[in-house]
């Protein structure tokens, strides 16, 4: 097992638990605000701080990892639901009128990047974390659609897939029972990367105010509220803005660790 999926995984593994124990407990409420005792350093009281608010930042991180984390699992998970079965589809009927329309499609998304979409969507429903959703999902759903037909195309001229026709099933068969089996381990792999890729999308989408919004936590929010404290309070942008790093490190880290864990040939190479 390499060094970078055990990284991975443990920075993953931290935010997850936090995440997951933000649901029973968090050390302070953060919807109660305490002027006083605002923009505090750490401190036995507050671990990692107070914000502009008073609220403790241990507490924000905690929810702001599970609302991050939450967006990115779902919009990863509509890119995978239709994305795979769009390439699938696409390398079964390669060359033909649908193959076509299918890639083009998928070009035409990729023009408009995540956040454009999301403004666009925002304009039209409003700013929200369902909308930061479906923005980061359907950004994603392209890049596993495009993923998918480039991997099951080779599998197509394969001799297993050959003598599968020849038994007479179904290209959607074949698709479902040969081809997606063996390209499982490489959608998994590129799941983890786009997972990353979410919680930098969700920040951003925060960070300008299309994202999740108050008295949702947020890491991208926290930046941008800190934005103009960092003279006077730097740990109130250094906090969130070093959590996501690690969030994003250990979700590619892990992915890096993923594909050499399981692809025999690249366990070869490294040994």
């Amino acid at each position: 097992m390499s060094r970078n999926l055990i990284i991975g995984a443990l920075l993953s593994a931290l935010f997850l638990g936090l995440a997951a124990l933000s649901f029973v407990w968090t050390p302070y409420d953060i919807a109660t605000l305490d002027i006083p005792g605002k923009l505090q350093g750490p401190s036995g009281a507050h671990l990692l701080g107070t914000d502009h608010f008073g609220r403790d930042i241990l507490s924000m991180i905690m929810m702001g990892a599970r609302s991050s984390i939450a967006v990115a699992v779902v919009a990863v998970g509509i890119g995978m639901a239709i994305g795979i079965p769009l390439g699938l589809l696409a390398a079964a009927r390669r060359g033909s009128l649908l193959d076509e329309v299918i890639m083009r499609g998928n070009d035409l998304v990729f023009a408009f990047p995540s956040l454009v979409i999301a403004i666009l969507i925002t304009a039209v429903f409003g700013a929200s974390a369902v909308n930061a959703i479906i923005a980061i999902g359907i950004f994603n759903i392209p890049v596993f659609a495009r993923l998918a037909r480039g991997a099951a195309l080779p599998l197509w001229e394969r001799d297993f897939i050959l003598a599968a026709r020849v038994c007479g099933k179904s290209a959607t068969r074949i698709s479902v029972e040969h081809i997606l089996p063996n390209i499982t381990n490489l959608m998994i792999v590129q799941g983890t990367i786009q997972f990353s890729l979410g919680i930098l999308a969700e920040a951003a989408l925060s960070y300008i105010g299309l994202g999740a919004q108050p008295p949702t936590a947020s890491w991208g929010r926290m930046l941008a509220d800190a934005q103009t404290l960092v003279s006077i309070a730097p740990h109130t942008a250094l906090v969130p803005g070093f959590a996501i790093l690690l969030m994003v490190l250990g979700l590619n880290l892990l992915g890096d660790g993923l594909r050499d864990w399981l692809d025999p040939r690249l366990r070869v190479v490294r040994a």
